[in-house]
């Protein structure tokens, strides 16, 4: 039970920082940006690549391999932040300009999705490709009768940072009073001073950070692909609903839950890769049952 319960903590993590990019954006625009995934998937290709050339050209000591995972974490952060401001630039931006109607939105987010998933199989190819691992495996402590190994307390150091950095930056810096203001009333925001298109455009950026760096966990966990981050992504976004759309702390409590919930009856069912199944089943229920999410709250009221 205990391996179980780690591993949902642990799968969880990276649910919930994909997530935070989904309820971002919905805390400013309202709107779901059905093209995250590929987001996470240029993370994992950036993560890769970076991966693959370093750890091949570079002496790989223990120093050096910590030096090469930063630089991973950044590389593919980065590539993640330029993919949803282009998003936000070229799916977005035209249709708020001629204040199209909310389902375009989604037709031009889900258009996008497509377009960047081909690109990236034609640029890459097909086949998955295993990603060079700069995290040591012989490593293991054992917690409660559940096995940590390096990976898991990487993830966690990396996922609690990125937390707090976020939770800083919104609710304590300049962009993200900027952030919180569009949130609460774009034309009000507008009418004070705040550059409205800088800051949605700020706002995709940090979620696309995020997701960036959640694609790098996934491709070192697995592998990487041109179509890795439909799932993760449609599981990450049902974290954000379970935690309360719109809420970043909600968000990365949601991914933590979700994780629990997915993998804990996998103890007692003992059929493995129904982990999708039992998630999207949660969505439904909370859909149903509680639609704001276990917070509620939205970006533009939080503290």
């Amino acid at each position: 039970m205990a391996t179980f319960v780690a591993l949902g903590i642990f799968t969880g993590l990276i649910y919930s920082l994909v997530a935070i990019g989904y309820t971002l954006v919905y805390g400013v625009l309202r709107l779901i940006n059905f093209a995250h995934s590929e987001v996470l998937m240029s993370g994992g290709f950036a993560g890769y690549y970076f991966l693959h050339y370093t750890m091949r050209s570079l002496t790989v000591s223990t120093p050096m391999r910590a030096l090469i995972l930063i630089g991973a974490v950044l590389a593919s952060g980065a590539v993640g932040a330029i993919v949803a401001i282009g998003i936000e630039r070229f799916a977005y931006r035209p249709l708020r300009r001629r204040n199209a109607p909310k389902l375009t939105y989604l037709i031009s987010a889900i258009g996008a999705s497509f377009f960047l998933s081909n690109f990236a199989g034609k640029a890459f190819g097909h086949n998955p490709s295993a990603t060079a691992q700069p995290i040591t495996t012989n490593f293991n402590w054992k917690v409660f009768g559940a096995q940590i190994t390096a990976f898991d307390l990487v993830l966690l150091v990396v996922t609690g940072v990125l937390f707090l950095g976020v939770n800083a930056l919104v609710t304590q810096s300049k962009v993200g009073r900027s952030i919180r203001a569009v949130a609460q009333d774009r034309e009000t925001a507008s009418l004070m001073g705040v550059n409205v298109n800088s800051t949605i455009a700020a706002t995709f950026a940090i979620g696309g950070f995020m997701g960036g760096v959640a694609g790098l966990f996934i491709a070192m966990s697995s592998t990487v692909d041109y179509n890795m981050g439909f799932t993760p992504a449609l599981l990450a976004f049902t974290a954000a609903v379970l935690g309360g759309i719109g809420n970043i702390r909600g968000a990365m409590a949601g991914g933590v839950v979700l994780g629990i919930f997915m993998y804990v009856p996998i103890y007692w069912i003992h059929q493995p890769f129904y982990e999708p199944v039992i998630g999207f089943t949660i969505l439904v229920l909370v859909l149903m049952v509680r639609p704001t999410g276990l917070f509620g709250e939205s970006l533009g009221r939080a503290a």
